[in-house]
């Protein structure tokens, strides 16, 4: 399991990421554990290292986004790592996993609640600041749960049934194990949040005379009930509720129904959709938690178009993500009768969030100092046969910040976050789960007050959005079709559609991609031609394998590889 044994030494990572402007990230190497709670700013630097083992989704393959692992987009360069999900390599000899990274932060989040109670800070009690430290310092215990619970629940989302502990364990005893049935870790998880919700604040600069006051970075109550909100929804889906017990989807609602209620109880609310990405998206009004990662341009130079200097293609939206977006006037897709799509002008009056999402043919000032129009046509600067350029016809816009300046002369970097928990998230969540235990769009109960189709329409009614409500009387699988929709163009390139189709078991969706090949005429226009790509799919894949080296350190006999796999 590559767990070490802490218990005499340590080795605690570089930090990872940022979790805030107030938060000191801390290096440590080869410190014993005395030495950790010696003092507040080495314990500080321990729960501040768990912090960062959380993985931001900007180019966790690489420089591959699990959006192309999926039907969202298609990395342009065919030697990317991420190409491994879907060329056939995907094995458990290249098990394109982060086990490691889990279980060492689990390691260390079960270390610091072993050894906290040790420690009283009595030798500091005549420092000024000794009570403000240690109301912080009780803190942690609750943080350490959060985020051991987080990384249980990633753990699940890709393998299923994980080794399971919340005791410090020597290599020995942590490799004989056995694989915990995802339903118990998942329960686990819930339970960890309601232990802890109210033991965590809302608001961290409103803490005062507290060491973490302004630490916005960290944990707080909105994102425990989002974790247990979206854990909820994941045990009640059908990869992991096989005996489709309803009662869980009325779980997974009411805690989704929690977050909003908590989140618009302490002014966290919907605003723009164009607000949640670039500099400073950590701001914005509807987040709950975030993964900081200070000023970058990494992101932009793994992104932007071919053809731009330094610009490397990276991870291109497909026609498939683009054929999900609505027009705005009437609500419908473009292959809808009397949608107001035009074959000759395919992007003119979509879906507002496709314009803030996805960089198309003929845009002008993407990124914003490129003076010269996108020409992502056959033979055109930014398109093929240009290696690494768009090979769907588009590029990425979302979570790229278009002030971004990546030339060699006036390179420029903005601070970045990736998004973790938002309220957006929620509407949706409540949306599929409501829909799922009420058994219609419409309908509503005592405790469920709000149902599917409005949860739905208040993500539509966004005020830089403004699509058409979801009309009342939808059959089931209208609806259904229609919510599976809107949650893949909302939610696009944030992680949740490669897990989405998992968790509904509807992988058959990523069997094929559909790419848009644009060439240009003699009169400057343009012909637009769709593209089918096959990438195949196998049921196995509902899950990721574990890799080779992993099953070989397991000494229990019924440590097993996810079926398939083998």
């Amino acid at each position: 399991m590559k767990i070490k044994n802490i218990l005499g030494s340590m080795v605690c990572l570089a930090l990872l990421a940022s979790c805030g402007d107030e938060m000191d990230y801390h290096e440590y190497t080869d410190y014993d554990s005395k030495y950790v709670f010696t003092n507040f700013d080495n314990t500080a630097g321990f729960i501040t290292n768990i912090y960062g083992f959380l993985k931001d989704g900007f180019a966790p393959y690489s420089k591959g986004m699990l959006a192309s692992a999926c039907d969202e987009a298609e990395y342009s360069w065919k030697n990317g790592s991420v190409q491994n999900f879907t060329n056939g390599s995907w094995s458990a000899l290249n098990a394109m996993d982060d086990w490691s990274n889990n279980y060492f932060a689990i390691r260390q989040a079960n270390y610091f609640l072993a050894h906290m109670d040790e420690c009283d800070f009595s030798d500091y009690k005549f420092n000024k600041d000794y009570d403000a430290q240690m109301l912080r310092f009780n803190r942690y215990q609750y943080e350490a749960r959060f985020l051991r619970a987080y990384f249980y629940f990633t753990a699940v989302e890709k393998f299923g049934d994980v080794p399971f502990t919340t005791e410090v364990l020597t290599e020995d005893e942590a490799n004989a194990l056995p694989r915990t049935p995802a339903k118990e870790v998942l329960d686990f998880v819930v339970k960890e949040c309601d232990a802890i919700a109210d033991k965590l604040p809302v608001d961290y600069s409103k803490l005062g005379d507290d060491a973490a006051a302004n630490e916005t970075g960290r944990v707080g109550k909105l994102a425990v009930l989002a974790l247990k909100a979206r854990t909820l929804l994941y045990e009640a889906s059908p990869l992991f509720n096989t005996n489709n017990d309803k009662e869980l989807y009325h779980q997974a609602a009411l805690a989704s129904k929690a977050v909003i209620d908590a989140c618009l109880a302490n002014g966290v609310q919907l605003g723009k959709y164009s607000d949640l990405w670039g500099a400073n998206n950590w701001q914005a009004k509807e987040l709950i938690f975030a993964i900081r990662m200070g000023a970058m341009n990494a992101f932009e130079y793994y992104n932007y178009p071919r053809g731009l200097e330094n610009g490397n293609g990276g991870n291109c939206p497909t026609q498939t993500l683009v054929d999900a977006y609505e027009m705005q006037k009437t609500g419908k897709l473009w292959n809808e009768e009397g949608s107001g799509y035009d074959a000759q002008n395919p992007y003119a009056g979509r879906d507002p969030r496709f314009a803030m999402t996805i960089a198309v043919n003929g845009e002008k000032k993407w990124p914003s100092y490129n003076g010269d129009a996108l020409e992502t046509y056959y033979g055109g600067k930014n398109g093929e046969p240009i290696v690494g350029a768009t090979p769907t016809g588009y590029y990425l816009k979302k979570y790229c910040d278009g002030n971004v300046n990546i030339s060699s002369v006036n390179s420029t970097s903005t601070p970045h976050a990736w998004v973790v928990f938002r309220l957006g998230e929620f509407y949706l969540d409540y949306a599929e789960a409501a829909f799922k235990y009420l058994g219609s769009a419409d309908a509503v109960s005592a405790d469920l007050p709000m149902s599917a189709r409005e949860a739905v329409n208040v993500i539509r009614n966004r005020e830089d959005v403004k699509m058409p409500e979801l009309a009342e009387g939808l059959s089931n699988d209208e609806f259904w079709k229609k919510y599976e929709n809107e949650r893949m163009v909302e939610l696009a390139f944030e992680d949740h559609r490669f897990y989405d189709v998992r968790r509904w078991k509807e992988g058959n969706k990523l069997a094929t991609i559909t790419e848009m090949k644009i060439t240009k005429n003699e009169d400057g226009s343009f012909n637009y031609t769709r593209k089918v790509v096959n990438r195949g799919w196998n049921d196995k894949m509902y899950f990721f394998p574990i890799s080779k080296s992993e099953l070989l350190k397991h000494t229990n006999p019924e440590f097993k590889q996810n079926p398939g796999w083998e």
